[in-house]
């Protein structure tokens, strides 16, 4: 006697086959892989109709598709494996999800090898494997250049007084500090925080300010240098 589950009036098959098969496509995110492929061909000879056998024609042809897929997915597996040795040096980020709490979050690092085991790719960053599928974006050195050209500038203006704290002993930094902004590429300058440029700017403005007073003074220590000088001669030639 055959006992068949009915549910929703449909029978349920309840073979190992079926919930191997199924339980590999929930695995694989609904995809059809090679092993769930060639389970479904062994359940389909095992279950079919004797009376009504499944033409040989037939199974050729879904071997000859079972091949094809299987070749795919080497060749997949090749191009993973060719483009995971590429980023060894490279700076990526990751988007890696905890298996315990659920929350994303990204990994930014550079890749310092490349594991392959159990046909996955890992990446090695910040001393920690993580999976090829994890992998978010690659930053080229002109990206990471930029960044780290920005963070210098930024502490380099930081560590400038205020506008009210200026002296004339800053002159040097601010003219090193201008030198360094001229020369950058357009897409480097992008990179710098506005709020610095405007502070740079400002103290450009103050500097001009405190230099020019500084020369209004010498001249008229200049001047009355002078003055003095002459007043000394007149009254050392009277003496004579």
């Amino acid at each position: 006697m055959i006992i068949q589950l009915i549910k929703n009036g449909e029978v349920v098959d309840t073979s190992a086959e079926s919930n191997s098969s199924s339980s590999t496509s929930k695995k694989s995110g609904g995809s059809l892989d090679k092993d769930a492929f060639l389970q479904l061909l062994v359940a389909q000879m095992k279950y079919q109709d004797p009376l009504e056998p499944t033409d040989n024609t037939e199974y050729i042809s879904q071997l000859a598709t079972f091949s094809q897929l299987e070749e795919t997915q080497n060749m997949q597996a090749s191009l993973q494996e060719m483009e995971a040795n590429s980023l060894v040096g490279k700076q990526v980020v990751l988007r890696v999800t905890s298996s315990a709490t659920g929350e994303t979050s990204d990994v930014t690092g550079t890749v310092d090898s490349v594991i392959h085991e159990n046909n996955k790719t890992y990446l090695m960053v910040n001393n920690n494997l993580y999976s090829i599928d994890d992998l978010y974006s690659v930053m080229d050195d002109s990206y990471m250049d930029a960044i780290s050209l920005a963070k210098s500038f930024s502490l380099a203006i930081a560590s400038l007084p205020s506008a009210d704290e200026l002296t004339l002993d800053n002159a040097g930094t601010l003219t090193n500090l201008r030198k360094a902004y001229d020369s950058m590429t357009s897409y480097q300058k992008s990179f710098i925080k506005q709020s610095d440029i405007d502070k740079l700017v400002k103290l450009e403005e103050k500097m001009k300010q405190l230099q020019a007073a500084a020369g209004e003074n010498g001249d008229k220590t200049e001047g009355n240098g002078g003055t003095e000088d002459k007043k000394d001669t007149e009254e050392t030639g009277k003496a004579e």
